[in-house]
Formats: structure tokens, C-alpha cells, sequence
């Protein structure tokens, strides 16, 4: 994806339509509730009801908080937080656009505050990535708009190339020889899940669907590589009024049932001593 090069600023501009009123959008854009029920587990702080910093949890270790340095409410607002690994800060505009037809546009524009194009690789990867979560996002605003959500989040290390890892994680779920609109369940041993598939990648290595069992949700797997190791990953967003005890039941069955499927990859081991 291009880079937009301005004077100071290095961004690149993702967008997607969705369903929904632009303040029904505005809430799943721009809540912590909302963001937490198609992209990860988000948190705002508030000052006297204004909204002041976001936090992101990506997972252990990796929950980033920005300042909120702009909030136009139900237009857009605007985050800027340390860049990462060294990188020049980071801010990110997420906006509103109204649309036809009971549609809106979501943008977001990530940018790097630099003149230099050292983290352009950065900034397209970035932008690569928000597409799968979009995918989530619309499927949230179509099905289940408003309701309360919990997410199952787990990614794991695997041995081997990213290939690999997608097709061991096809096999052990039963994704093998799917259509996309076909019903599907999760072969016997994993747990409960069912429903009907959504989307089908191989590039990147990505399967969504829109689950009826065991409640209904959204499940989303995918496998990557990421500083050289190979990844799987596992996201469960649960809806509705037991969305909470979905996820308390789910946690420790996905748990054991990767754990037992698959094993850590062997320690690079150490290089011995001159």
C-alpha cells in the first residue's frame, strides 16, 4: 500500500464501508466497548467526560496507550502514542463518513511523524493489517450491532514456515475444502464451534466466521510469521447478554486444546563458548 509523503509526515490511509447510522458507527469507532468488539481489548480515560487516552491490548506486553489529541464527536478523533521499536511517534485518525443507503465509511490514517523512509515497511504492514479486522467489523454492524461482546484472544508459536503453521491450524479445525457461505463446524476434539463461513485467504493466511455454537460471534483465524517465527492465532469475539460466561467457559478449553495441539517450538540452542 502507498506511502503519502508530507512535509514532516509519513501515512498510510486505510477505509472500509459499513452499516449503520453514522452514530451507530461512531460508537463501534470510538468507544472502548466498541472498539473491543471487532479489533482488540480497548480502554479510553476520560477527564470530566472527555475522552483524554486510548489504550490498545494486543496482547501480553504489547498495550500500547496514546494521547487523545483530537475528539469531534461523531465526526472523528485523533490518537497519537511512542512509536514502536525506536520508531518516531505515531499518530492515527479514525473518521466517520456518512454515507447512503444506511451506510457509513470508516477511515483510519496512520502516520509516522518523520521525513525519513527508514519505517515505511512498518507503515505498510500496519496497513495491511487493518483489512481482517474490518471483515470483523462490518460482520459486527450487520449481525449484532450494540450488543455486549467479549473476546477470546490467543496466539501461539509454532515450528516451521507460516504455510505450514496455516495448514497444521486447517487441519486440526477442519477448515480443509470450505467455501465461503458454506455452513461449517469444528471437527471433533476442538471445541464447540460453529457457523457459517464468512472469508477464505491464503494471502495472507486468514478464515473468518459467523458463529451460531457455542453462542453467537464472530471467530477469526489466521497464521504469520513474526520476527521470524511462525504464529497462529485464535480470536473469539462472543455477543449478547452472555458474552461474558461465553468467554470465562471458552478460555480454558481453547487453552488446553492448543496446548495439547501445538507444541512449543524447539530453543534455538545456545552457541558454546569460545
Amino acid at each position: 500500500m502507498p506511502v503519502t509523503i508530507e512535509a514532516g509526515r509519513r501515512s498510510v490511509h486505510v477505509s472500509v464501508e459499513v452499516p449503520g447510522t453514522p452514530q451507530e458507527v461512531w460508537r463501534a469507532i470510538a468507544s472502548g466497548p466498541g472498539i473491543s468488539s471487532w479489533f482488540v481489548p480497548t480502554a479510553f480515560e476520560e477527564v470530566d467526560g472527555t475522552p483524554v487516552a486510548v489504550q490498545f491490548n494486543f496482547g501480553p506486553g504489547m498495550a500500547p496507550r496514546s494521547a487523545i489529541t483530537a475528539w469531534q464527536p461523531p465526526h472523528a478523533f485523533t490518537v497519537q502514542g511512542d512509536g514502536w521499536g525506536g520508531s518516531p511517534p505515531i499518530a492515527s485518525q479514525w473518521r466517520v463518513e456518512a454515507g447512503a443507503d444506511g451506510h457509513c465509511t470508516v477511515h483510519v490514517i496512520n502516520s509516522m511523524l518523520t521525513e525519513v523512509a527508514d519505517w515505511d515497511a512498518q507503515l505498510d504492514a500496519t496497513a495491511q493489517g487493518w483489512p481482517a479486522f474490518f471483515r470483523t467489523l462490518q460482520l459486527y454492524l450487520r449481525h449484532f450491532r450494540g450488543q455486549p461482546a467479549s473476546l477470546l484472544q490467543l496466539v501461539v508459536p509454532v515450528a516451521g514456515s507460516a504455510a505450514q503453521a496455516w495448514q497444521a491450524l486447517c487441519t486440526a479445525l477442519g477448515l480443509h475444502d470450505i467455501t465461503v457461505g458454506q455452513p461449517w463446524q469444528a471437527r471433533a476434539g476442538v471445541p464447540t464451534l460453529g457457523g457459517v463461513v464468512e472469508y477464505l485467504s491464503e494471502d495472507p493466511y486468514d478464515a473468518l466466521l459467523r458463529l451460531a455454537q457455542p453462542g453467537p460471534g464472530v471467530a477469526a483465524f489466521g497464521a504469520f510469521n513474526y520476527g521470524g517465527q511462525s504464529m497462529v492465532a485464535i480470536n473469539v469475539y462472543h455477543y449478547g447478554a452472555q458474552a461474558q460466561a461465553a468467554l470465562e467457559r471458552e478460555r480454558p478449553r481453547w487453552q488446553a486444546w492448543l496446548a495439547t495441539t501445538f507444541a512449543a517450538p524447539p530453543a534455538t540452542p545456545a552457541s558454546a563458548a569460545g
